[in-house]
């Protein structure tokens, strides 16, 4: 993630949740905002309701790792916040299905850079 920074205060987030647009996968939902810089924010929120704490630390390295494998594809200047959603199972928090997700995701958001 060397073009990345993370989203760490609470009125950052606030901000790409309440103004960015909304987009949603099988097991992620997704807030992306563009901001007028040269690098991309990413944000990371997982409800405590979900899982314990072990279990939502891994959900959260699965989506950093992912994010990072497609972080080259993705234009710049992108506010984004990944969030999982509250009624689908944990047991499907695995690499592949987060990955599909999220190129779905970016797919249908149009942040991915053309390869013309």
């Amino acid at each position: 993630m060397k073009k990345t920074k993370m989203l760490k205060k609470n009125y950052e987030f606030k901000n790409v949740l309440s103004k960015g647009k909304y987009f949603s996968g099988k097991n992620i939902e997704v807030f992306i905002k563009f901001n007028n810089k040269n690098c991309n924010f990413l944000g990371l929120a997982i409800s405590t309701k979900t899982a314990k704490a072990v279990r939502r630390n891994q959900i959260k390295r699965l989506i950093r790792e992912n994010y990072k494998i497609l972080e080259p594809e993705i234009k710049d200047g992108q506010s984004i916040v990944f969030l999982w959603k509250k009624n689908v199972d944990i047991k499907n928090a695995t690499f592949d299905n987060i990955k599909t997700d999220m190129n779905y995701i970016f797919d249908k958001a149009n942040i991915k850079k053309s390869n013309i």
